[in-house]
């Protein structure tokens, strides 16, 4: 049985304030980086890099980062953008559901091995079972659910959904 958490109009809510939250830490910032980690986390740093575009005058270049989501050890993070191309830059890095923190501890170790002028998290929803000391600088929405529950983000054209399962 799907229990709907957010509808379509507000996760648009969500998106926009996420966005305006974004752009107040960076207002001084000449180009920010939104990195999406591939998946879910990707299509919400593309919705996120367009009103982010909308409301400021910086550039606002979207940087996919790729990892072994079941086995972060195996292999490694990549990202579309190579260091030198976020090296002292303001970078956010956005996944749409953060349930251990495993993938987003992986995706900041990545970036932290380059200089950066500033690193926040952004995600959707926060369901609060951390393994790892990593939080969301930006969300959505927080959850407090039972392990055996599961969050699905959803989003399509037009009809954006979470749901719980």
């Amino acid at each position: 049985m799907q229990n709907k958490i957010l509808s379509h109009q507000e996760i648009q809510h969500k998106i926009r304030r996420i966005a305006y939250q974004i752009y107040e830490a960076n207002v001084e910032e000449k180009e920010i980086v939104i990195a999406g980690i591939e998946g879910g986390g990707l299509n919400f740093a593309k919705k996120i890099q367009r009103v982010l575009k909308n409301i400021t005058d910086a550039d606002i270049v979207l940087c996919k980062v790729s990892l072994n989501k079941s086995n972060p050890l195996e292999g490694e993070v990549r990202t579309s953008i190579p260091p030198e191309g976020y090296a002292n830059k303001s970078i956010v890095l956005v996944d749409d559901v953060l349930n251990s923190g495993t993938t987003l501890i992986y995706g900041v170790h990545h970036f932290l091995q380059t200089p950066l002028k500033q690193l926040k998290t952004a995600v959707l929803v926060n369901r609060n079972h951390k393994k790892y000391p990593v939080k969301a600088d930006y969300k959505g929405i927080s959850l407090s659910t039972s392990l055996q529950e599961h969050v699905h983000v959803k989003f399509q054209s037009k009809n954006d959904m979470v749901y719980l399962d």
